[in-house]
């Protein structure tokens, strides 16, 4: 039997006073690729948001890979978020750093120290994106899709225990859309759990997983078909 490697129980989840959605119960096994779909303003990046802890849980129960959300502490926060790989839609590169620079930052910033292991690290996570040789690159010098996939390279820096993505392909065109969405197949067929955020119906119809819907503040499974 997997191991759950997320929790959520008679979660209420808030942005600031305003219940965005209640009685959330969502149960996530290690390994599983799970789609998270509804219209804007559903609730889609508060759940996100409460599960690497930019947003407190406060009412019912809450686990991520071995740490209670409820009650979690700032100082925890940076630990949490370091076992979680996040990908947004805007990339969040920094622009006036290479390609390589960029991930020396984050690795520099969540304690990594020696030298070749940071350079061979990020080697190995360019290589996992298909971007091997791109290091020396700015970010401007590279394509929607590219920036992207840096930024999917940046989340798998530090070998994390699920991957969220928040509209990862929200500012891409179809066909890099299908690129970036086979990507995050790959790496989840290596055992990563990834949970997307998506409005793209074609990429789930094309790519079925489970998935679960916000709608009228609830979060609740639904069934997508597949199309050839």
């Amino acid at each position: 039997m997997p191991e759950t490697v997320l929790s959520l129980k008679n979660a209420t989840i808030y942005q600031e006073k305003n219940v965005i959605l209640s009685n959330v119960n969502v149960d996530v096994k290690k390994g599983e690729f799970i789609y998270l779909i509804g219209k804007t303003g559903t609730g889609k990046s508060s759940f996100l948001k409460t599960l690497y802890a930019d947003l407190p849980l406060t009412e019912g129960e809450g686990n991520v890979v071995d740490y209670n959300l409820v009650g979690l502490k700032d100082d925890a926060i940076p630990y949490l978020r370091r076992k979680l790989g996040i990908v947004f839609q805007d990339f969040k590169l920094l622009t006036d750093r290479t390609v390589a620079e960029n991930l020396l930052f984050v690795l520099r910033a969540t304690g990594w120290t020696n030298e070749s292991d940071m350079k061979n690290k990020i080697d190995e996570v360019l290589e996992k994106v298909g971007l091997s040789g791109f290091s020396g690159k700015m970010p401007h010098q590279l394509s929607g899709g590219e920036q992207q996939r840096v930024a999917i390279a940046r989340a798998l820096l530090n070998d994390p225990e699920i991957i969220i993505a928040d509209e990862p392909t929200g500012n891409l065109d179809p066909q890099t859309s299908v690129g970036v969405l086979e990507l995050l197949r790959k790496i989840n067929s290596l055992g990563k759990t990834i949970i997307m955020a998506t409005h793209d119906y074609a990429i789930l119809m094309k790519f079925p997983n489970k998935t679960l819907k916000c709608e009228d503040g609830a979060v609740f499974e639904v069934m997508v078909q597949k199309t050839l």
